[in-house]
Parts: C-alpha cells; sequence; structure tokens
C-alpha cells in the first residue's frame, strides 16, 4: 500500500448520529438491556445479529479470534456450540477465560462480554444438535475443525459419502460435538456519539448484584 492509499485510509471516518446511551436507559442487570438491544437488532433486520466474535488465549499467550453465533442465553450465561477439537475448545479446555463481542455497527453499537466458559452438560448438546438441518448434523461429522485439509474436495467428499450414509436414518450425535456457557461478570455497553463522544457503561459483578460505571469514550 503506497503512501496515498495510507492517507486515505486514515481519512476515513463518519459522525455518529444514531443516539444516545443515558444512565436513565439502563437496566439494574445487564441481561435485560442486552435481550433489549438484540431485540432491536433483529427487528433492524441486520445481517446476522446474533453473530459475536468470541476471542480465546493460547498456552503461549496468542490471542484468537472468530466469528461464532450465539444460540441461547439466560441468567446463567451465553451459550454457543462447537467442535470439541476446535483451536477455541482446545484453548478453553487450558485458559477458560473469554470475551464476547456483539459488533452491531448500522445502529452503532457494540456489546461486550466478560467471563469464563463451561462445558455444557450432555443432554443440552444433544437437544440442540438434533434441533438443527440434516445437512449441518452431517457436516459436524464431516469436519475435523482446524485440521489441515489439502483441498476442499476432500470435505465436499466426506460429506457426500455421509450425507449417503445417513440418508434413512437419524445423525447420532458425534463424540467430538459439543458446547459451551459463557458464564459473565462483565458487561460493557457502547452507543456511538457525535463528535466522538461514545457513551460506554460497564457492568460488573458485585456481590449479588451488578455496580455500573460510565466510561470515558
Amino acid at each position: 500500500m503506497n503512501d496515498a492509499q495510507n492517507l486515505k485510509l486514515a481519512a476515513l471516518r463518519r459522525e455518529y448520529t444514531q443516539g444516545g446511551l443515558r444512565r436513565t436507559d439502563l437496566t439494574p442487570e445487564p441481561l435485560a438491556l442486552f435481550e433489549r438491544w438484540l431485540k432491536q437488532a433483529c427487528e433492524a433486520n441486520l445481517s446476522d445479529p446474533t453473530a459475536m466474535c468470541v476471542a480465546t488465549v493460547d498456552e503461549t499467550g496468542q490471542p484468537y479470534q472468530r466469528i461464532v453465533l450465539l444460540k441461547h442465553f439466560d441468567e446463567k450465561g451465553l451459550v454457543f456450540y462447537t467442535n470439541m477439537g476446535s483451536r477455541k475448545a482446545q484453548h478453553l479446555e487450558k485458559n477458560n477465560k473469554v470475551s464476547l463481542h456483539f459488533p452491531w455497527y448500522p445502529l452503532e453499537r457494540q456489546v461486550s462480554f466478560l467471563g469464563v466458559a463451561e462445558r455444557l452438560n450432555p443432554i443440552e448438546v444433544v437437544k440442540y444438535f438434533h434441533s438443527r438441518p440434516k445437512d449441518s448434523q452431517i457436516a459436524a461429522w464431516a469436519s475435523q475443525q482446524s485440521s489441515r485439509i489439502s483441498a476442499r474436495s476432500i470435505l465436499e467428499g466426506k460429506f457426500l459419502e455421509l450425507k449417503q450414509k445417513f440418508q434413512n436414518g437419524e445423525v447420532p450425535l458425534p463424540s467430538f460435538w459439543g458446547g459451551f456457557r459463557v458464564v459473565f461478570n462483565s458487561v460493557e455497553f457502547w452507543q456511538g456519539g457525535a463528535n466522538r463522544l461514545h457513551d460506554r457503561f460497564i457492568y460488573q459483578r458485585d456481590g449479588d448484584g451488578w455496580k455500573i460505571d460510565r466510561l470515558a469514550p
């Protein structure tokens, strides 16, 4: 990239004018506000409103990020599913601290959760696995997530082989497939503001309740 291109990149900016976030807008605990914002993201027809960036750290301290879909949330935590042989699952087995980030850019909003990931029990995993489309169930068998493959055709061939195998019956739950519940202890809400005076509020667990602070942008 030459200097002229760098200059254009540095000049890219826009004003955030969709509205502010005031303390009177907040709920006593963060999940109620998150639910309201998620509902509004769905009603705005955003692409993949449940998509979240999941950040983990390997044994050397190297961070990794990837987009995963939120599949359930309640007062116990936020749930996602994955191949337990995947890189993120292996990271979480050794260091279960995790960050989740929801980037709702068209609404000029972001939400970040910090917490620890706990493996889901088998009953929860089986129930969700069999609610998925059959092709998605088969794909879970076909892909050894994060392993190296020499060509896409190998993956497609395995998928077609398994589709033939399971065409007349139920797809069993793979032993290597599961999920995590992120038990959160900190949640930050970010709303874009004019002149870069964004509104940020952070909820942090405080005994049985939540402590709420405004953060400088």
